[in-house]
Order: C-alpha cells, then sequence, then structure tokens
C-alpha cells in the first residue's frame, strides 16, 4: 500500500496521535525533572558550587525542557517527506558543529573534554545533534542503496566511512560513548534496511576490534576497564572506581522500596554526577528495586512501541520513516542499556545519559525533537490506513 505524500495536511486530530507513546515520554521527564531537583538540591553546599542556588539545576532543566517542547511540537507539523530531504544537510551541520566545537575559544572544556560550545547563558552538546543527523542519514542512505544493498562495498563502505568521519571528530573531543551510540545507530539501521547478515556481523566484528584498540591503546581507558573489574580494591575505591562503588552503595541501600523521595545519602556530595550520569543511582536509593524496575519497564516499552511504529511504517511502503522510527528505538534503548548497565556495575563506567530524564539540555531537546518525528511517522501511518494522504 502506498501514497502520494502531500505535505498540505497539518496534524490537528489529537485523536490521532500514539497516546500511550505521549505518556510515556510525559512520565518519563516528569519522573526526571523531580529526580534531577532531588539529586541537585544540596550541591550548593559544596564549595565548588556555592555561587548556585538549590534550585539551579531544576530552573535551567525546567528552561530546556519548555524550549524542547516547543522545538518537539515544531518538528511534528514537518512531514517525514520533508525531513527525508533535510537528511544530508542535517548530516554537514552536525559535522561542522563537531568541527567546530574542537577550535579553541568555541567549544568549552568541562573535566578535560570540549563537547560543548556556549550559546550565552547555555551550552549545546553537537554530539547529540550528530546522533539524530547520523539516523537520518543512515536511513536516507539506505533507501537510496536500495538497489546495491547485497553489495557490502558499495553498500556500507560509503556509510562506513561517514561514520569514521564523525568517530574521529568524536574521539578527538573526546567523546567515546557518543561514538558509541552512532555506530550502534548505523549498525542497526544498516542491518534493518536489508545488508547482507553476514556482512553485518563483519562490521560488528570490525566495531569490536576497533574499541578494544582503543581501550588498549588509551591508558585512561585501560584503568577504567581494570576500576570496572575490581571496583573495591584498595587502589580503585577512592579513584577510578569512586562513582561505581557509590553508586552500588546508593543501589544497596534502597532495597526493595528505597528510603523515600529526597531520602537519598549518597547524593550529599558522595556520588559524582548524580544528576546526570549517575541519576538511576540515585532512583535506586530513593525508589529501591521496585523504582528501578519501573525505569527499566518504561524504557523497553518505548523501544518496542518504537519499532513495532517503524515496521508499521515499512509495511505501508514507506521505507525512510520506518528506518527513521526503528533507528530512534535503538538509539533510546541503547543509550539506556548502556547507562543502567554503568549505574548497576554490569558495564564500565561511560558518561552517557539516561535518555528524558538526566539533567543536560541539548540532549533532552534533541531527544524530544526525535520522539516527535516518530510520533508524526505514526500519524501518517494512521492517516494511510484510513485512507487519506499524507
Amino acid at each position: 500500500m502506498s501514497a502520494r505524500l502531500d505535505s498540505s495536511v497539518a496534524p490537528t486530530r489529537v485523536v490521532s496521535l500514539d497516546q500511550p507513546l505521549m505518556w510515556v515520554t510525559l512520565v518519563l521527564l516528569i519522573w526526571g525533572l523531580v529526580m534531577v531537583y532531588s539529586a541537585s538540591i544540596a550541591m550548593p553546599e559544596n564549595p565548588r558550587f556555592a555561587k548556585y542556588t538549590h534550585t539551579y539545576f531544576l530552573t535551567r532543566h525546567l528552561l530546556w525542557l519548555a524550549m524542547a517542547m516547543v522545538a518537539a511540537v515544531l518538528a511534528f507539523q514537518v512531514p517525514v517527506t520533508q525531513w527525508e530531504k533535510a537528511a544530508p544537510w542535517l548530516f554537514i551541520l552536525s559535522l561542522v558543529l563537531l568541527i567546530a566545537v574542537l577550535v579553541p575559544y568555541v567549544g568549552k572544556v568541562v573535566y578535560g573534554a570540549r563537547r560543548w560550545i556556549s550559546l550565552g547563558p547555555v551550552g549545546f552538546q553537537p554530539s547529540e545533534l550528530a546522533k539524530f543527523a547520523v539516523l537520518l542519514y543512515a536511513a536516507d542512505y539506505m533507501v537510496r542503496k536500495m538497489d546495491v544493498k547485497e553489495h557490502f562495498f558499495r553498500a556500507v563502505a560509503p556509510m562506513g566511512a561517514a561514520v569514521a568521519v564523525v568517530g574521529m571528530l568524536l574521539l578527538a573531543e573526546p567523546d567515546m560513548g557518543a561514538f558509541m551510540v552512532i555506530a550502534v545507530i548505523a549498525m542497526g539501521i544498516l542491518f534493518l534496511g536489508g545488508v547482507n547478515a553476514r556482512m553485518f556481523f563483519l562490521i560488528a566484528a570490525v566495531l569490536l576490534v576497533a574499541f578494544g584498540l582503543m581501550i588498549a591503546m588509551s591508558e585512561w581507558r585501560r584503568e577504567r576497564i581494570f576500576a570496572y573489574l575490581d571496583p573495591w580494591s584498595e587502589k580503585n575505591a577512592l579513584a577510578k572506581g569512586y562513582q561505581l562503588t557509590h553508586s552500588l552503595i546508593a543501589i544497596g541501600r534502597g532495597e526493595i522500596f528505597g528510603v523515600g523521595l529526597g531520602g537519598s545519602v549518597e547524593k550529599l556530595h558522595w556520588l559524582p554526577e548524580a544528576h546526570t550520569d549517575f541519576l538511576l543511582a540515585v532512583i535506586g536509593e530513593e525508589f529501591g528495586l521496585v523504582g528501578v524496575v519501573c525505569v527499566i519497564g518504561l524504557f523497553l516499552w518505548l523501544t518496542r512501541r518504537m519499532m513495532h511504529i517503524g515496521r508499521q511504517a515499512v509495511a505501508l511502503d514507506r521505507v525512510f520513516a520506518g528506518l527513521v522510527a526503528q533507528g530512534v528505538g535503538i538509539w533510546m534503548g541503547f543509550q539506556a542499556f548502556i547507562n543502567m548497565g554503568v549505574n548497576l556495575g554490569a558495564l564500565p563506567t561511560k558518561g552517557l545519559t539516561l535518555p528524558l530524564m538526566s539533567y543536560g539540555g541539548s540532549a533532552i531537546l534533541v531527544n524530544l525533537v526525535a520522539i516527535a518525528v516518530v510520533l508524526r511517522i505514526d500519524f501518517e501511518n494512521r492517516l494511510m490506513m484510513r485512507g487519506g494522504q499524507v
């Protein structure tokens, strides 16, 4: 089944939206807002943050949420065909920003990494836009290369080169975590787009070897791995394993039902980055195992729903839309999996936030724009199944 795409139709009927997807997203956003406030309320008592008020991070998070909501509403108005046309240009824009962030006095250095561009009172992280841009570009690329997808070098090599360029720029920041997410997004879209399965596993093996070499050749990355393997040793507990040990202490204190909202002890200057990378540890301490399982369940449902919307679009002969929706599902699911694995001590420490929940303005903004695009895809799917044109 196919239909001519007409961008003149405006999505005005709320009944046509995927309301469960909207509600789950809203629950994660509100819960994240509450937890960011809970995790950051005591930070001004630390001399490093003495100039901040107790509501500093809450206020900024609310500001970014407001901007993200506006951006999401605007993104929803854009037909999927327009996103397909814009994909190469967004990819080029992301490359320009990734280069700009490496320029002295343009990129802002925080904890030794140059990942932010200052935009007045706020900072923007180009790697977040790169995730979305690579996703759109990979989906558009697979649609254009449908006739050669069985030929490995003709189908995969150009996309591999594009991801490699993005990877080199990210590693220069350095931001290996974002590179891992982007590589998985691109690989997932290539696989879903129909690339030969044997070649897909070859790509996966090459990437694993590449990441292994990056770790082996970097002393501080090796130290992180050793700290992850034995975080409680005398050498690691107060050094590279410090965050992990205190994350595990926080989750252990929560037991089954938690110590109650606001009752976390680890957020009181023991657990670094409690409002960003280790927000799940605070959730585990304050809401216990029940809270952690609820967060995992919400992200599982979110990922599954996006994959379903993508399959539905492909069945309607809308391949680009389908790959985009499934790509967003891979993105949210994989990044949440990595963040949760780090907090629970199942994976080595990486600087990746929990999507939709952790403090981080540019991440929230891009995440909501991506979900708005998935909602638009679902809206157009429903319209087509009713016999209309989109």
